[in-house]
This record gives structure tokens, sequence and C-alpha cells, in this order.
């Protein structure tokens, strides 16, 4: 019996030290979470205006440009996914891929090669365990990026978007990141950066009452959007890896409290067991000094006879 309290105790113990690391972890990232959603909201009015700006340019010339104009039968496209470097997220990075795969599968049937980027450690691990290729990938910086991160990811899909398909470029630009929606809810989506649909961009607009403003072009409606293309893409990346920032975070907390959650139950549960445990060792002894008790009277009333 005392050796079974013992391994309880070491067990309490054990459990109790790593509810204080899950519950300081918890804090941490219910800390980080109100920095990053302040972060999502001060990128969207420049991501907002940018993309305005360029439909603006679009639709007031005739210019082909790869940031406008579709391509009549595309045949490459650039998948960019977005993870976490840590895990400790539940499903966050998990989520992540899964969409990632489906876009793939869904590009793959209609014809076209996927080229993949990753941001990342967890997706890295994930396409370098199956041996499979990948373009680019960037890691350190995805619980906390800075738009110079944005810059450095942005730089090889511009590159690739305004090549030939012959060349080693793409016709197509799509992210797969998470959207943070709220504190509970983080949803993983997959969107087409480039071409930009100038459709949705006028409806989204017509929605809002907004309209949209004109422009005169120096020296030209072409080289306005070779300026913009990098801003765009830049922006776009910018604000889905604030937002992944933000998803990875809440997803960290959510798993934390969880994980502290269930020590605490683990901690009440061992806690019975071993008050069981060591209500037996009490009762054993007991009997043992009862029955000690009373084969020492026997003896003695046999002595004495």
């Amino acid at each position: 019996m005392g050796a079974q309290l013992r391994v309880y105790k070491r067990r309490i113990q054990a459990v109790t030290a790593t509810k204080k690391i899950t519950k300081a972890m918890e804090m941490i990232a219910a800390s980080r979470i109100v920095k990053a959603q302040r972060k999502v909201a001060a990128s969207k009015p420049y991501a907002t205006e940018l993309t305005r700006a360029v439909t603006a340019v679009a639709t007031g010339s005739s210019a082909k440009h790869p940031l406008t104009t579709e391509v009549e039968a595309p045949t490459r496209a650039a998948v960019l996914l977005v993870t976490s470097d840590r895990g400790l997220a539940g499903g966050y990075s998990s989520n992540a891929i899964k969409a990632a795969e489906r876009l793939r599968e869904r590009l793959a049937s209609e014809g076209k090669e996927v080229d993949t980027y990753i941001v990342g450690r967890k997706g890295v691990a994930y396409y370098g365990f199956r041996e499979r290729k990948v373009e680019d990938s960037w890691t350190g910086f995805t619980d906390n990026p800075a738009y110079s991160d944005a810059k450095s990811v942005a730089a090889p899909l511009i590159e690739a978007i305004q090549k030939e398909t012959a060349e080693g470029g793409v016709d197509e630009l799509h992210i797969v990141f998470t959207e943070f929606v709220s504190m509970m809810t983080q949803n993983a989506v997959d969107d087409r950066m480039l071409p930009l649909s100038l459709d949705e961009v006028a409806e989204e607009s017509t929605r809002k009452g907004e309209i949209l403003p004109l422009f005169d072009f120096e020296p030209s409606a072409e080289d306005v959007l070779d300026a913009l293309l990098p801003r765009y893409v830049e922006s776009r990346i910018y604000n889905a890896l604030l937002q992944a920032a933000a998803s990875e975070h809440a997803a960290r907390r959510r798993a934390m409290k969880s994980a502290t959650d269930n020590a605490g139950d683990l901690i009440k549960s061992l806690s019975r067991l071993a008050n069981a445990a060591r209500q037996a060792e009490i009762t054993q002894e007991i009997s043992e000094i009862v029955g000690g008790a009373s084969a020492l009277a026997d003896a003695t009333a046999g002595s004495d006879k």
C-alpha cells in the first residue's frame, strides 16, 4: 500500500507541474491575441484602399496585366500555405494543411500544375516527411509577423506571376491561411490573390454604397499597375499572416485551457485514489496493531495459567 501511495503522489506532483505550465501558456496566448487583433484591424484600411485603387486603374483602362487579366487556359498555379512554427495549438496547422490539400486536388482536377510555397515549420515538416516538392519556405515569424516578412514571402510569388509559364511562371496565385473570426472560431480558408476578380470588388463596393474613384494615369496605366502589383501582393500576404497569427494564439489558448482543465480533473481523480490508498494503509496498520495486541493478550493469559 505504501508503494502505491508514493506512486500516486509522484503522479500528482508531475500533473501539477504540467498544469502550471499549460496555465502559463494559456495566459501568454490570451495576452498576445489582443495585440494580434489590433494589428489585423490596423492593416485592413490600407489593404482596402489599395484594392480599390487597383480596381479603379483596371476598370479605367484597357491595360493587360497579370494583376487583373484572366488567362484563357491557365495551366499552372502557385499556392502559399500558412501554418505555425510551434505546436500545442490543437488542430490549427492540420486544418490549414487539409484546406491546402483540398485546393491542390481541385486545381489538379482543372488540369493545373501546382507550385507550393509554405510559411511555418509545421507545413514544412508535413511536406518534407512526404517528400513533396516545395518551391520555397519561410519559418521563424508565424506568431508575430512583420511587414518585412510579408515582403520576403511575396518576392518569389511576384516573380513567378510575372514570368511566362514556359519559363517557370504561374497563371494564378492562391493563399491558404486561417481566418480569425472570433476568440472561439477560426476557419481555414483558401483565397485567390491573382488575378484580382474585378467583378467581386465592384459588387462589394456597390453593396457598401461606395463609388470607385477616378484617376489620371501617369505615365501609363501599365506602369501604375506595375507599381501597385508588389504592394497589393505584400498587403494581402501581410493581412493573411496577421490573421493566421491571431488564429494561432486563439487556438493555442483554447488548447492550453483544455489541457489545464484536464490536468485539474486528473489531479482530483488521483487525489481520490491516493486518499483511498492512504485509508486502506491506515486500516491495514490498525488491523495489524489490533491483531498484535490480541495475540499478545492471548499469550499473556496463557502464561498466567
